[in-house]
């Protein structure tokens, strides 16, 4: 049992590790940074966006902007378009297939594949809508669920993707803000 737990721990290890990257280069040379949350909180893992908004909020770099956009995010778009942004991120839960509390970084053309029924429109034609607004680059942070239930707490599957995915966000963001501004003063 301890060595499928180490493997297991192994294994997300070298995904969030692959995520930080995709990141990092999704991320360069972004100006202004909307991290769009995505989620039902009564219905479980579900709310793993709204949760991951908390755990960032505040710690991030100026130029990025975090938006509640719980089950109806389609109502921000007009907010997000006004904030100018030249990079949306989503942050949602998303049946990819993937183990429960698996992370990727998903973009645009790929949205389609994933499915979830919490929301009031598909993610795909939500990142459409902001992209065709904002022109800005769009990606998805998605996390597989294991429990969707109404009034089901979140699995600690995702509790734990939650933190992990809190802390590299904060990593990255600001590390990726400081390279742009250090290149900006370079030239």
């Amino acid at each position: 049992m301890e060595i499928v737990n180490l493997l297991i721990t192994t294994f997300i290890k070298i995904l969030l590790m692959s995520i930080e990257s995709e990141l990092k280069s999704w991320l360069s040379g972004y100006q202004r940074l909307v991290i769009l949350g995505v989620g039902n909180p009564l219905r479980g893992d579900d709310s793993l966006g709204l949760a991951i908004l908390r755990r960032i909020r505040g710690r991030l770099p100026r130029n990025t902007k975090v938006i509640y956009g719980g089950v109806a995010p389609e109502n921000f778009i007009g907010k997000i378009r006004m904030l100018k942004p030249s990079h949306v991120l989503i942050i949602d839960a998303a049946l990819f297939g993937g183990k429960p509390g698996e992370a990727r970084l998903i973009l645009p053309e790929q949205i389609s594949d994933m499915t979830i029924s919490t929301h009031t429109i598909p993610l795909s034609l939500l990142a459409w809508l902001i992209q065709r607004e904002t022109d800005a680059k769009i990606a998805l942070l998605g996390i597989e669920p294991k429990n969707l239930g109404l009034e089901e707490g979140v699995s600690q599957e995702v509790r734990e993707a939650i933190d992990r995915c809190a802390k590299m966000l904060i990593n990255v963001i600001n590390e990726c803000w400081k390279n742009s501004r250090s290149l900006a003063k370079a030239n």
